[in-house]
């Protein structure tokens, strides 16, 4: 089946301008045009590798980056190893992004867990001294090293599925 550009717009979140610019920057050579109108029509497939480029650009991966995975893609199986590696590499990224995701959580429950201290007594004078974020072993510690590790992502992947 064939899609528009707005209907594939509407299915990926992506607004028509960053469709075509993914275009005009080379993101999308497999998305081929109607012969007649010159618009493009978008497959299955393509919605499949625009999920790809999303997920890789949502992790911050640069688009001259996803660039040359698309192009590796487009070249075939001789280029499998490099998409591996590419894949590999960016999911420590991820895994660097969480780990300070939940650094950034700890701070902001321990925070939490101040001011309601504060509210309650009505003055922070009551909360002092524990101001300061612990430098304690906490469960998202022991969570990043399990990701870094390996051992976490089970675990991850059944929250995430």
């Amino acid at each position: 089946m064939a899609y528009s550009i707005g209907t594939i717009a509407k299915k990926t979140g992506l607004s028509i301008y960053t469709l075509r610019y993914y275009d005009k920057e080379g993101l999308t050579p497999f998305v081929k045009r109607n012969e007649a109108s010159g618009r493009r029509e978008f497959t299955d497939s393509d919605l499949n590798f625009l999920s790809v480029i999303t997920c890789l650009k949502g992790t911050g991966m640069q688009l001259d980056e996803i660039r040359d995975f698309v192009n590796w893609c487009m070249e075939g199986d001789g280029t499998l190893d490099e998409r591996l590696t590419l894949f590999e590499e960016q999911k420590q990224v991820v895994i660097d992004q969480i780990g300070d995701a939940l650094k950034n959580l700890q701070k902001i429950n321990h925070k939490i867990n101040y001011y309601q201290k504060a509210v309650a007594a009505g003055t922070e004078d009551a909360v002092t001294g524990v101001n300061e974020l612990p430098e304690t072993y906490t469960p998202f510690n022991e969570l990043v090293e399990q990701l870094r590790d390996g051992g976490a992502e089970e675990r991850l992947n059944q929250k995430i599925n």
